[in-house]
């Protein structure tokens, strides 16, 4: 371990991250087990009065535009599949823990957002790359900047500095963080998810969303982790212009086949969706939508 790495985990030791709900630890223990289906996910959702609420609300929500309401918890874990529940109760706790801290321009609602729509591309991205758990992909992207908030908290004075100097985005953070501490969000969210006990394979997700040139020299073993590391291209909200959205399209025709819609349309489809899921997490939906920004910037480059 690099002295660089070091140091990070002894910032992280030092924050005493908050310990996940024990229905959330429970599900993960039992996606581990190939024998447990619906009956046996359905007793930990059901323990906890809360989250049995927000799963019903959530498989309830036109995001599945199932025909009649879903009553039975067992019912739903049946309809949506083991998976969508256990990332949707993942991502739902981490919502929970993440501080919000006063450092310079950040804004925690801002970065939930930008999550969520990495989150949708990275997940219909996945099914384009003919990734069968999409959904993995989906929270992987979604908790792709968990970190953020927690190293701000810690380093305030640090993360004013960094988030400001993105010069609305025409720098990476991660960029920024490496040339400081020799480490990258990315990294810290590694970090986190191994200390709660999340799989290896979606630790990596999170852990290499910064390293898309790396990835796309092995296309065939790398194609989650580049459907996640493409979702973090995309721009932020509040950004006023998209300063990556040559490498991203350059990325995307790369690894399009005859199966891959346009472009605009692929964005099109995120930002009817994010419009539809916004509202389950109570985020905003009036938010620039990704094919403007796309068609913005493509009218710069012009």
């Amino acid at each position: 371990m690099s002295n660089a790495q070091t140091r990070l985990q002894e910032l992280l030791s030092g924050a005493q991250l908050p310990a996940l709900p024990q229905s959330a630890i429970r599900l993960l223990q039992l996606s581990k087990d190939p024998e447990a289906g619906p009956a046996e996910y359905a007793v930990p959702v059901e323990a906890d009065p809360g989250l049995t609420g927000q799963v019903l609300k959530f498989v309830n929500s036109s995001y599945f535009g199932f025909s009649r309401e879903i009553s039975s918890i067992k019912l739903a874990i049946t309809l949506v599949g083991v998976r969508t529940i256990k990332n949707f109760t993942l991502w739902s706790a981490v919502f929970s823990l993440i501080p919000n801290p006063k450092c310079g321009p950040f804004d925690l609602r801002s970065l939930w957002q930008d999550s969520l729509r990495r989150g949708l591309f990275a997940r219909a991205m996945g099914k384009q790359l003919g990734i069968r758990e999409s959904e993995d992909l989906f929270a992987g992207a979604l908790l792709q900047d968990m970190a953020v908030p927690m190293l701000a908290k810690e380093l305030p004075d640090d993360y004013a500095e960094l988030l400001n100097n993105r010069d609305a985005g025409r720098r990476r953070l991660s960029e920024l963080e490496m040339e400081r501490f020799g480490w990258t969000h990315a990294q810290a969210a590694g970090v986190m998810a191994r200390s709660w006990g999340l799989p290896e394979s979606f630790a990596t997700l999170i852990e290499t969303h910064a390293d898309l040139e790396e990835l796309m020299g092995d296309v065939e073993n790398n194609r989650a982790a580049i459907a996640v590391s493409l979702s973090a291209l995309l721009p932020a909200g509040h950004d006023s212009s998209w300063s990556e959205r040559n490498d991203f399209r350059a990325a995307y025709e790369g690894l399009r086949t005859d199966k891959f819609s346009a472009l605009v349309d692929l964005l099109k489809q995120v930002d009817a969706e994010y419009a539809e899921f916004a509202p389950l997490l109570k985020l905003a939906t009036n938010v620039k939508p990704l094919a403007q920004s796309l068609a913005e910037a493509d009218t710069v480059v012009l």
